[in-house]
């Protein structure tokens, strides 16, 4: 069976990423479910929709993505299903899904798919997780509700921090090129590897995610250049 890959801001500390696989479990027993990432910062759309478009390419045709990162859970923002050739995208209408092009959306508005009561503070109990399962299982798409023509799509700024990773690795959104590049003031070489640099330099790589990042040798960029995400870089 496909998995289920979930991606979320409510951190490992409190139960909710468990009792949203609870529910996955009790309607989808045997699809595997792949914690994608959970430690996101609170409400951070921008840096979500980055890490769900770096990780969909590495996944299996089928794979249901299921992305939680809801400022505006209970008002009166819509969650989508989007639909690609390759995979299913589960979120709400807030920009996460704005970076795929080529998609069908829907609405996703059937509440006989619904946990019942649904809370006003935990769809992703009440709602992602029971309709998550029942697309891994085969349900058919143009079940959760109606097509949608237009969503939400945030506006990608060139030149920005798109990203810190848990080592403080700045990662952007420029493509390779050039010889050095600037941030907060400081002028950053780019180089091969990391091992090309003395442990403490700051240097810039051609991450993992095709983009440049910008490292401290051992260290953290994060930290020494009290950067955050969205900050510009040339």
């Amino acid at each position: 069976m496909p998995p289920i890959a979930l991606l979320t801001d409510f951190g490992t500390r409190d139960p909710y990423v468990g009792i949203v696989k609870g529910v996955i479990a009790g309607i989808a027993p045997r699809t595997p479910v792949i914690d994608l990432c959970h430690d996101l910062p609170p409400f951070a759309v921008q840096g979500a929709s980055w890490a769900l478009r770096s990780a969909a390419p590495f996944f299996p045709a089928g794979t249901v993505f299921v992305a939680i990162v809801d400022p505006g859970v209970g008002g009166d923002r819509r969650i989508l299903l989007a639909r690609t050739v390759r995979h299913l995208f589960l979120a709400p209408d807030n920009g996460l899904l704005g970076f795929l092009r080529d998609a069908r959306f829907r609405a996703v508005t059937n509440r006989r798919l619904f946990l019942a009561p649904v809370s006003h503070t935990f769809h992703g109990r009440d709602v992602f997780a029971p309709v998550a399962a029942r697309l891994a299982r085969g349900m058919a798409p143009a079940r959760v509700g109606p097509r949608v023509l237009s969503i939400v799509r945030l506006q990608e700024k060139p030149g920005r921090v798109a990203w810190i990773d848990r080592f403080g690795n700045l990662v952007t959104n420029l493509e390779p090129g050039p010889r050095a590049i600037r941030i907060r003031g400081r002028r950053v070489p780019v180089v091969k590897t990391y091992a090309s640099s003395t442990p403490g330099a700051l240097v810039a790589v051609v991450g993992s995610a095709g983009t440049l990042e910008i490292s401290v040798v051992q260290g953290s960029a994060a930290r020494r250049l009290r950067a955050k995400i969205g900050d510009p870089v040339r």
